[in-house]
């Protein structure tokens, strides 16, 4: 076999599959809705899809999201976003902002990637004055550990009833890390 057979061959594959998150979204959302996972004995649909596909609960709601803003999308054109990625920017958008976002974004001939929709996305919300930036997606994997970490020992602390932990010293901590967050940070007009 040839290497332009080949790569014929595995470009084939990759435009095949290159839309199995929606698949996947689809078919996450029905386990979830429909509670499906109880069939294997699991308790919640977070240790259905972290034990059985090694998903966490965040990525496999985001795939169900995407699934959603797709269905979304497809009425207005036969160019949908080729994966998840591309449409976490939508998300906080309603419908209607949605569709037409992405319409905008298509008449650009910009590159679809994630980076160019997010880009694109920010400069248009940036050109409204008084329009309050939604800046909540914006969060690196450092801080999110940190976060899902606290948020563990606050589920912890409940468990054993507040005993090694109390109730008064978290929310005398997390006065503190808001304040920090709040009087520390440089005005972007989103607090």
């Amino acid at each position: 076999m040839t290497q332009k057979k080949r790569l014929t061959d595995l470009e084939g594959d990759i435009h095949k599959n290159r839309r199995s998150f929606y698949a996947i979204g689809i078919a996450l959302r029905e386990i979830r809705d429909d509670r499906l996972y109880r069939v294997l004995l699991f308790q919640t649909f977070e240790t259905y899809t972290r034990a059985r596909w090694e998903i966490g609960k965040s990525q496999a709601y985001r795939l169900i999201e995407a699934c959603r803003i797709v269905d979304n999308l497809s009425p207005i054109g036969d160019i949908l976003p080729e994966n998840e990625a591309q449409l976490r920017s939508l998300a906080p958008l309603d419908p209607a902002a949605q569709r037409k976002t992405w319409g905008d974004f298509l008449k650009t001939d910009m590159e679809l990637s994630a980076f160019n929709l997010r880009k694109f996305i920010a400069s248009r919300t940036a050109d409204t004055p008084g329009k309050k930036v939604d800046r909540t997606g914006i969060i690196s994997d450092a801080y999110k550990i940190t976060a899902l970490s606290m948020l563990e020992q606050i589920r912890s602390a409940q468990n054993d009833g507040w005993q090694a932990t109390s109730r008064e010293a978290a929310l005398f901590w997390n006065r503190v890390m808001k304040e920090k967050i709040v009087f520390d940070a440089p005005d972007r007009g989103e607090v």
